[in-house]
């Protein structure tokens, strides 16, 4: 990086070089299992998230304590429980590691690593009890990226009446986008689209059984809604979810601010 800067001073490479050049120093290759993008933040806004699926429980130590020493956090997705509990016996010293049972979630930070409030706000909405691993995934996304979030579970549109209370109170508090997150006919997003004018992004789950199981059918049902305003992730996507939900938040809370200051 030194070079490249030094170049650049020197007048030898151009703004635009020096960037290509930069962005291709961020690989930090782990022997011949993985390579990290270290400075996957810097470029996107959002870290590297190590996804446990498909790893063994050694490649993904190792993978999670260079991670760990590079940035000073990391962010496990979708771990079983054998995973996440050979990942709690052998943490890093100096280290503090969060379990997330439910979400198939850990989160590792060294000691003095701190997240910063930026100001961002998140609704998240599940339809189901059966649901809310998925909004639990967007839910830890959204907050380890420095955002507040609000929350209302169990909200589905089977119970229809349940759904304004916790509504009201994230239109009330400003939210910036609201994630709802539904299986089985996948009708929460529409609904919550159709009721307010905040970004809503659509999770369907695998929720669901017979025809139209495994969360097709709330799939093609959230791609099918007629009310604007709705994009849509993958089904059981909560992590894609929170990480578009954290870009429109994070965006929305830098030009308020910037605003502000102004005044």
């Amino acid at each position: 990086m030194r070079d490249i800067l030094e170049r650049l001073i020197k007048g030898s490479i151009s703004i635009d070089d020096a960037e290509k050049l930069l962005r291709t120093q961020t690989i930090d290759e782990i022997s011949n299992i993985a390579k990290l993008d270290i400075n996957r933040d810097l470029r996107g806004g959002i870290p590297e998230i190590i996804l446990a699926e498909g790893k063994t429980n050694e490649d993904l130590s190792n993978i999670t304590k260079s991670m760990l020493k590079e940035k000073g956090r990391t962010i496990i997705s979708r771990a079983n429980k054998e995973q996440l509990e050979f990942v709690r016996k052998t943490p890093p010293k100096n280290s503090i590691i969060n379990i997330h049972q439910k979400a198939g979630m850990c989160i590792l930070k060294m000691k003095d690593f701190n997240i910063y409030d930026t100001g961002g706000k998140i609704g998240i909405l599940a339809a189901g009890t059966a649901d809310i691993p998925i909004a639990e995934e967007s839910k830890i996304i959204s907050e380890e990226m420095g955002c507040q979030t609000i929350t209302a579970y169990d909200v589905g549109v089977a119970g229809i009446h349940r759904l304004f209370p916790p509504l009201k109170s994230m239109i009330a508090k400003d939210v910036d986008v609201i994630i709802a997150i539904a299986g089985r006919e996948g009708a929460l997003p529409s609904v919550v689209s159709g009721l307010v004018n905040i970004p809503v992004i659509g999770v369907p789950t695998s929720v669901g059984y017979g025809f139209g199981e495994k969360g097709i059918a709330s799939l093609m049902a959230m791609l099918q809604g007629c009310s604007l305003g709705l994009s849509v992730v993958n089904i059981n996507g909560g992590v894609a979810a929170g990480v578009i939900a954290v870009l429109i938040a994070n965006r929305a809370a830098k030009f308020r601010n910037k605003t502000s200051k102004k005044k």
